[in-house]
């Protein structure tokens, strides 16, 4: 259950993102579902491959790095063309950050509907 509620709220976080003029779309609730979905798969699989391989970045950069990487995965799904449009790196580096932050309000909001009811 808590998977679907993630993928409902990051799928809203995107149509919300949309409605913001930096470049970014989606063809539709679906669209924006797969995409989320998609999203979730790459960010499990990938972005933690991608930081270890630029740990020296990280380090360097004292992990401001992992916003490019974000920004690099968030491109990377709306080049699938799976329901999201990205018009270049800078959209997508902006929208991922926009992402996280509405994912995390719109997660903080739907976190008591998780947790059993205590007395």
């Amino acid at each position: 259950m808590g998977f679907l509620i993630r993928l409902i709220v990051n799928a809203i976080a995107l149509i919300a993102i949309t409605y913001l003029p930096i470049g970014i779309h989606v063809t539709g609730i679906v669209g924006a579902l797969i995409a989320a979905l998609i999203l979730g798969i790459v960010n499990a699989i990938l972005r933690p491959i991608l930081i270890i391989i630029s740990l020296p970045l990280e380090i360097v950069t004292l992990g401001l790095f992992t916003f490019v990487i974000n920004g690099l995965l968030f491109w990377l799904v709306g080049a699938l063309h799976v329901g999201l449009i990205v018009d270049g790196f800078w959209p997508a580096f902006w929208g991922a950050i926009l992402m996280g932050i509405v994912s995390w309000i719109l997660s903080m909001l739907t976190r008591g509907s998780d947790q059993p009811q205590r007395r």
